[in-house]
């Protein structure tokens, strides 16, 4: 959604720089009722650990509205390059690390989920992005979720991740020049209610794929997505002259 938001709003002449914090600040806001219809449907089948969403969440929230801030002070380039970037770093990483066999369930561990939450949402903050691209990572790697469980309760966590992060969007956008009409700051309630609309019900078929696809090819599905969006906004396609 970050980018195609981004160059919609620059096909209406706002701003690069205005646009790309457009696409970041409205995206967190559609990712809430996203991301919460899918936490339900993951709840519903036990694969939400709600405990550790909370502790996850707040310290990603936290991080997320400082994140905002820190976004709202760089130019576009450094914002596209450094959402790609996060991106590709995080397929490269699910792709290259070693399978784990996991055979116990993950300890109760509030202070490491506070550590690893914070500045996951400091990232998420910046990137204009709900977090799931690095919080699964962490959660199968560090945390020692297993890959059904980290899908559900990092849907829990990014509800409370784009809270924050639309918080800090909204109040770093209010009184900027060039917004499109019915802007709040750097969210756009057209652009959200448009993209909501859809995403809400798909998201309940993604749940339903997602239950339906063993682990490691859920995994592979996760990577091959984030590496195109990653490359994507790098602009490497681009440079290569490829029409995709």
């Amino acid at each position: 959604m970050v980018p195609v938001q981004f160059w919609i709003f620059q096909e209406m002449g706002v701003s690069s720089d205005v646009a790309i914090l457009l696409a970041f600040g409205t995206n967190l806001l559609v990712v809430l009722p996203t991301v919460a219809s899918s936490a339900v449907g993951h709840s519903r089948r036990g694969a939400v650990w709600w405990r550790a969403g909370v502790f996850l969440g707040i310290a990603s929230a936290i991080g997320a509205v400082i994140g905002a801030t820190i976004a709202a002070h760089l130019p576009a380039e450094v914002l596209m390059v450094s959402f790609g970037v996060v991106v590709l770093v995080g397929a490269i990483r699910m792709l290259t690390a070693k399978p784990s066999v996991i055979t116990e369930e993950p300890k109760d561990r509030p202070l490491l989920w506070v550590a690893s939450g914070f500045p996951i949402g400091i990232v998420s903050g910046i990137v204009g992005i709900g977090g799931g691209v690095l919080m699964i990572p962490v959660m199968v790697l560090l945390l020692k979720f297993r890959m059904h469980l980290a899908v559900g309760t990092s849907n829990a966590v990014m509800m409370a991740t784009s809270i924050g992060g639309v918080i800090g969007y909204v109040a770093n956008g209010l009184g900027v020049q060039g917004l499109p009409a019915y802007s709040i700051g750097y969210v756009n309630l057209i652009s959200w209610l448009t993209l909501a609309i859809m995403s809400v019900p798909m998201a309940q078929v993604g749940v339903m794929a997602a239950h339906r696809l063993p682990a490691k090819e859920l995994k592979y599905v996760f990577i091959a997505v984030m590496a195109y969006v990653g490359l994507k906004m790098i602009g490497v396609f681009g440079w290569l002259g490829l029409p995709i």
